[in-house]
């Protein structure tokens, strides 16, 4: 028991680290113990542990007893799930303090510096109903509001694909992320006008195309159809405008014309570079200095360059590429001016949200930055958001490393939204380790979550008019909605957004399974109040809630861990006729070796008094 409460001393992430040091001391004498931890988010802002320390150390074994299935300490360390909360809450730091987060690979410990620590306070706030958001350029949260006279009117701008491939995983990150974004303003009363481009001329591109002999733009058009189709299948809100870049060619020579005729940028044999020297504070998103491009070490050597640093904003036509006029000669964009003259036709000179990854800050983003002032003197963004790196398997996600997943890849195997449900799980700014457990894990809470609203939508229907009418008195659907709201207000904390639903899901499966909860007077009251909170919190994660929702996604659910599996209903049909015939012989370890096997490829069965059924479960091996 001494034991235990010294254990208590770890630090609990609820939601978003990668690592976090567990540490504990032991009772007798002076000597202690440390270990790093590697956390990663599950569902619902449940964590899971990979505790690195050897296995018979007081900390080890206080950390594995947090599980999949969320915070369920060993009673034997005397830790409650409510004290981890205490302690997640009391040792985590904001954001704000803009320290940096650790990540562990196969390499070893590192220092992230551009990743930072999101276990956010939402007592931290300003003011109440206050929404925050994490500015990159002041490194701070601050209080979103619309600008003065424009109203409720708000226009956000997202850097989209560059369309030459399948998108990834990656892409899906950014993409849900700023689909809550979306949700939420749109939720707070906010008109949004949301701009996604589509880059859809490239040297990728042009290369692409040539190795498959195939027309540039025939080949945009096919991946914009393709990159369509995978955000509506992760359910993620059309954007109110898509320009492409060959759409807005003549936008794009205007600007680079006006930045030639301010001084900051010049003509060298076709091409246009951007002369960085020549505007005062650039840097000042990113946080770098002239020096860490210097000639030779990370930007490559140009002789036509007045400054290694400077940049191409228009380059000169090569034989057999796709080129339009323009005063330096035919050619075509560079990749950062297209996204300053869409916004800027589009929005406007000001932008409320600019958006994407992390990966963007430097260079596109910079760049983008520095070419807007440039052109614009009073070009503005109010703030600056971008999403965290994904790393798969806790390494970098690389088609050399043969850990490149599309989004494509992922659908084939899992449903949608179990990869929604894994990319919300971390808060968007933090990194987020993509792994087949936490797909697995994701997917299983997805099932749980739907069948309890199917089996509370069926007694619901059933009930009397007068009997479903929701109920005032369910603390636990009051208290959920409260915890989610806040924690949205709190720039977007989905982790504990999505773990709010756990105690209302809790108490409609006591309603509805225990012995007390079905003799529970005003059941379908409760059960009513219960599920429009539910509805309420997974509308704006994003899922699916409409009519039939509940039964069309657990169907889908099925079918998946079917194709996981490598069977049909037909296959497991055989096999529990072989396990009922095995029982029947009273040759029990047959019997239970089909179970074992299923179980082995993710089907659970469940013997009920109608007879015998199977539901998806995760293979964690």
């Amino acid at each position: 028991q001494d034991l235990g409460r010294r254990a208590r001393q770890f630090v609990v992430s609820l939601h978003t680290m990668k690592v976090t040091i567990l540490s504990c001391k032991y009772t007798a004498g002076s000597i202690g113990a440390s270990s790093h931890g590697s956390l990663s988010s599950a569902s619902g802002g449940f964590v899971r542990a990979r505790v690195l320390a050897p296995p018979c150390t007081p900390i080890a074994m206080a950390a594995r007893s947090i599980i999949s299935g969320g915070f369920m300490a060993s009673r034997s360390f005397g830790i409650t799930r409510r004290e981890c909360i205490r302690l997640a809450s009391r040792w985590t730091r904001s954001p704000s303090d803009n320290a940096p987060c650790m990540q562990r690979s196969r390499k070893g410990l590192a220092i992230n510096a551009h990743a930072h620590a999101v276990v956010d306070d939402t007592a931290k706030h300003t003011g109440k109903g206050d929404f925050m958001v994490y500015n990159t350029m002041t490194r701070k949260k601050e209080v979103f509001a619309a600008r003065e006279g424009q109203g409720n009117k708000v226009g956000m701008y997202v850097c989209g694909v560059t369309v030459y491939d399948f998108s990834h995983i990656g892409h899906a990150r950014a993409y849900v992320a700023f689909d809550v974004l979306l949700r939420y303003l749109q939720s707070q009363g906010y008109d949004v006008t949301y701009c996604r481009n589509f880059t859809d001329v490239d040297d990728k591109i042009i290369k692409r195309a040539a190795e498959n002999g195939e027309d540039p733009l025939a080949l945009t058009q096919r991946f914009i159809a393709e990159f369509h189709t995978d955000m509506a299948l992760l359910n993620c809100l059309p954007p109110s405008v898509e320009p492409k870049v060959t759409e807005n060619i003549e936008q794009i020579v205007a600007m680079i014309g006006t930045i030639v005729a301010n001084g900051h940028a010049y003509a060298a044999q076709g091409d246009v570079y951007f002369h960085v020297p020549s505007l005062e504070g650039y840097g000042q998103l990113s946080g770098r200095k002239m020096d860490d491009n210097r000639a030779g070490e990370r930007v490559a050597v140009d002789s036509r360059k007045k400054n290694s640093a400077d940049f191409a904003l228009w380059k000169a036509a090569k034989e057999g590429e796709l080129s339009w006029p323009s005063p330096w000669g035919p050619g075509r964009p560079g990749w950062h001016i297209e996204c300053s003259a869409m916004s800027e036709r589009i929005l406007g000179p000001v932008i409320d949200i600019h958006g994407g990854g992390a990966d963007l800050v430097f260079p596109h983003h910079e760049n983008e930055l520095a070419q807007s002032k440039a052109a614009c003197s009073h070009s503005h963004v109010r703030y600056w958001m971008h999403n965290g790196f994904v790393t798969v398997e806790e390494e970098k996600m690389s088609k050399s490393l043969g850990n490149f997943f599309t989004i494509r890849d992922v659908l084939q195997r899992y449903h949608p939204m179990a990869l929604r449900w894994l990319l919300l799980g971390t808060h968007y700014r933090a990194p987020i380790n993509y792994s087949k457990r936490g797909l697995e894990e994701a997917s299983d809470r997805v099932y749980y979550l739907y069948q309890a609203m199917m089996d509370a939508e069926c007694i619901v229907d059933a009930a009397s008019e007068a009997d479903r009418q929701p109920s005032q008195d369910v603390p636990e659907a009051e208290t959920a909605r409260a915890t989610a709201r806040a924690a949205m207000a709190d720039d977007l904390n989905t982790p504990q957004a999505t773990g709010s639903i756990s105690a209302p899901l809790k108490v409609m499966n006591d309603l509805m399974n225990t012995k007390k909860g079905r003799k529970t007077k005003d059941r379908a009251a409760r059960l009513a109040t219960l599920l429009g909170t539910l509805r309420e919190t997974i509308d704006l994660m994003g899922l699916p809630v409409g009519d039939g929702a509940a039964q069309r996604v657990l169907q889908e659910l099925r079918q998946t861990a079917l194709t996981r599996a490598e069977m049909t209903e037909e296959d497991i049909a055989l096999k529990v006729e072989a396990r009922k015939e095995a029982r029947a012989a009273k040759d029990y370890e047959a019997a239970d070796k089909v179970r074992v096997e299923l179980e082995g490829k993710g089907i659970v069965l469940m013997d009920t008094p109608e007879g015998t059924t199977w539901r998806p479960s995760p293979v964690l091996e």
